[in-house]
C-alpha cells in the first residue's frame, strides 16, 4: 500500500510539472500582448485549469488508462518507471526553455516500461497510432485555425480605427485565455488521471470495472493549476516573447483557434498535445502578417524536441526499468 501512495504522489508531481511547463500554453500570448501581468496571468489561467474539473468528462483518462498498453502487463514499479523517466525528460526540457508535450513525454514513458517489460504485444497500436498522429495534425491544425481566424478578423476590423481594435481585443484576450486554460486543464490533467486510475484498476483497488474516482479527478485538476501558477517564466518567454510579435488581436485569434481544436478533442478522448496546438496557431496568426514574422530557427528547434520526446522518454523509463529490475525491485 505505502508503494501506490509513494507512485500516486509521485503522479500527482508529474501533473505538477505539467502545469508548470505548460503555463507557458496558457498564458504566453496574453503576457507578450501585455493584457495581464505575469503573475496575472498565471493566476487566471491556474484558476480556469482548475474550473474544468466541473465541466467535463474522462474521455482523455480513459484513452491513457486502458487505451495505450493492455491493462495486463501494468504494475506498479511498470507505472513507476513510466513516471519517473517522464518526469526526468519534461524537467530538463523545461529547464532548458523548451516548451515540450508533457502528454507525449508520459506516453513514451508508458511505451518504453511496456516494451521493456512484454514486448511489442503489450501496445494497443490503434490507441498509439492516434496519439502519434497527433503529433503531426494538433500543430497543423493549430496553424490553420489561428491563420483562419486571423484573416477572418482582420476582414472585419478592416475599417476600425487601430486603437479601438486594440482596445476591443484586450478584452476579448480575456475570454480566449479563460477557454484555452479550460481545454488545457480538461484534456491534460485527465493523462494524469489515466496512470492513476490504471494503477488503482491493477491492484484490484477500482474492482472489475475501470472507472476515475471523484477524488482523483479533484486531486489532479488541484496538481495541474498549482503548477500553472507557479509559472515556468522561461518557457513563457520563449513561447510569447520569442516566437513572433503579438497584438491583443492575435493573441485573441491564437488562443481562440487553439482552444476551440483541444476542447474538440477532449470530447473526442483524443489526448492532444497542447503545447503543440498553440504553438502552431501562434506560427499561423505570425503568418498572416508575413511569413518572415516568424523566427524559423526557433520553430525548427521546438518541432525537433517534440520528434524525439516520445523516444526519449521511452529510453530514460526503459533505463529506469531496468534499474530498478537490476536491484530486484521491478515486477
Amino acid at each position: 500500500m505505502t508503494l501506490i501512495v509513494g507512485i500516486i504522489a509521485l503522479a500527482l508531481l508529474f501533473d505538477f510539472i505539467n502545469g508548470m511547463n505548460d503555463a507557458a500554453n496558457s498564458v504566453a500570448t496574453i503576457v507578450s500582448t501585455r493584457v495581464l501581468s505575469p503573475r496575472l496571468a498565471v493566476a487566471w489561467a491556474a484558476f480556469f485549469n482548475f474550473a474544468a474539473a466541473f465541466l467535463f468528462g474522462v474521455g482523455v483518462a480513459t484513452t491513457i488508462g486502458k487505451g495505450i498498453i493492455e491493462t495486463s502487463v501494468v504494475s506498479p514499479f511498470m507505472l513507476l518507471a513510466t513516471l519517473v523517466g517522464a518526469i526526468i525528460w519534461s524537467y530538463a526540457c523545461t529547464h532548458m526553455g523548451i516548451p515540450i508535450s508533457v502528454s507525449h513525454a508520459l506516453v513514451g514513458g508508458l511505451v518504453g516500461t511496456a516494451l521493456v517489460k512484454s514486448g511489442p504485444s503489450a501496445l494497443i497500436m490503434p490507441g498509439l497510432l492516434k496519439v502519434l498522429a497527433f503529433i503531426v495534425l494538433a500543430p497543423f491544425i493549430g496553424l490553420v485555425l489561428g491563420f483562419g481566424i486571423m484573416t477572418v478578423v482582420y476582414w472585419v476590423c478592416r475599417n476600425k480605427a487601430p486603437r479601438t481594435i486594440d482596445h476591443i481585443f484586450r478584452r476579448l484576450q480575456l475570454l480566449s485565455a479563460s477557454l484555452y486554460s479550460l481545454g488545457h486543464g480538461t484534456n491534460d490533467a485527465q493523462k494524469t488521471m489515466g496512470i492513476i486510475a490504471i494503477l488503482l484498476f491493477s491492484t484490484g483497488h477500482l474492482g472489475e470495472t475501470f472507472y476515475v474516482p471523484t477524488w482523483v479527478i479533484i486531486s489532479c485538476y488541484l496538481a495541474i493549476a498549482l503548477g500553472t501558477l507557479t509559472g515556468g517564466w522561461r518557457v513563457i518567454n520563449t513561447l510569447g516573447m520569442k516566437m513572433t510579435k503579438l497584438k491583443p488581436v492575435h493573441g485573441f485569434s491564437a488562443e481562440t483557434a487553439a482552444a476551440g481544436s483541444i476542447l474538440i478533442s477532449s470530447a473526442l478522448g483524443v489526448p492532444v498535445s497542447t503545447t503543440h496546438t498553440i504553438t502552431g496557431a501562434i506560427i499561423g496568426v505570425g503568418a498572416t502578417t508575413r511569413f518572415s514574422a516568424i523566427r524559423w530557427g526557433l520553430a525548427y528547434k521546438i518541432v525537433w524536441a517534440w520528434i524525439l520526446t516520445i523516444p526519449g522518454s521511452a529510453a530514460v523509463s526503459a533505463l529506469v526499468w531496468g534499474l530498478l529490475k537490476a536491484f530486484g525491485a521491478a515486477s
